[in-house]
């Protein structure tokens, strides 16, 4: 695959909202096939698309990527024939059992997709969270009534004062979506969610209590809600040490994890 075809790969799973490990071979120690620049993409689902090296090359970067994909980290991986030497603080070290020998540094950069919030409404408030979140990283969308929340939505904001808010809401809840706001006073939001199935789960009104007045302070208090409560990746999901199978047909029984500092 060439760099063009590489690049093209990305800006499509990026639009599509698919996160995926872009692995990069920084240095390379002869003999190796992988050159300095030699670049791959691997997906959740373990596809690798591109060239890092031969296949105990190809399966260390996969089995490091699917890790990094979990805890949302990235890091800087070497394989090795032997374990000897200090590794650099962050990296993580793996002994390559085949028969080519040659140490590859490849720098495996985690891209994941911006929390995807759904806004609801067009009124100062749901233009201020649309502009404001984007500004902030997040993946801030327009929605309609209709639009039902996607399946990676990180939150559904409801501030459409009064229109279509409990069906809205409701299409939220059936989702699971992790973060559900209503902009409302705080009187109107209980009443609004006290006959929802589930109510307990919105809030309303949304937003941290920081004295917010005008539609951008609200916004911030909501966006601000909203990273106040998302989950933390557990740096557990890329363990110490664990063992990596070794590629069929090859020297040796497993590509061991030897070092992470």
């Amino acid at each position: 695959m060439t760099d063009k075809a590489l690049s093209t790969k990305g800006e499509i799973l990026r639009s599509e909202r698919t996160p995926y490990v872009l692995a990069t071979v920084v240095r390379a120690e002869r003999p190796t096939s992988a050159k300095t620049g030699d670049r791959a993409l691997v997906l959740p689902d373990g596809t690798l698309e591109g060239f890092v090296g031969g296949e105990c090359a190809a399966s260390a970067v996969r089995d490091q990527a699917l890790r990094l994909l979990e805890s949302g980290e990235s890091t800087l991986l070497r394989i090795t024939p032997g374990a000897g030497g200090s590794p650099l603080d962050g990296m993580v070290t793996v002994s390559n059992p085949c028969l080519s020998g040659g140490t590859l540094d490849v720098f495996l950069e985690t891209v994941i997709p911006p929390a995807l919030v759904h806004v609801h409404g067009d009124g100062p408030v749901a233009r201020a969270l649309a502009e404001v979140g984007r500004a902030a990283g997040f993946d801030a969308r327009p929605a309609g009534a209709a639009d039902p929340p996607g399946p990676d939505a990180a939150a559904v904001v409801v501030a459409t004062h009064g229109r279509d808010e409990e069906a809205i809401l409701k299409a939220a809840l059936n989702a699971g979506v992790p973060y559900i706001g209503l902009i409302a006073s705080r009187r109107r939001g209980a009443a609004v969610t006290s006959s929802l199935d589930g109510g307990d789960r919105v809030h309303a009104p949304a937003g941290l209590d920081i004295g917010a007045r005008t539609a951008p302070e609200i916004a911030l208090s909501v966006l601000a809600e909203i990273l106040s409560l998302r989950p933390v990746p557990s740096r557990a999901a890329v363990p110490a040490v664990r063992a990596v199978p070794a590629v069929p047909g090859e020297a040796g029984d497993e590509v061991r994890h030897c070092h992470r500092g």
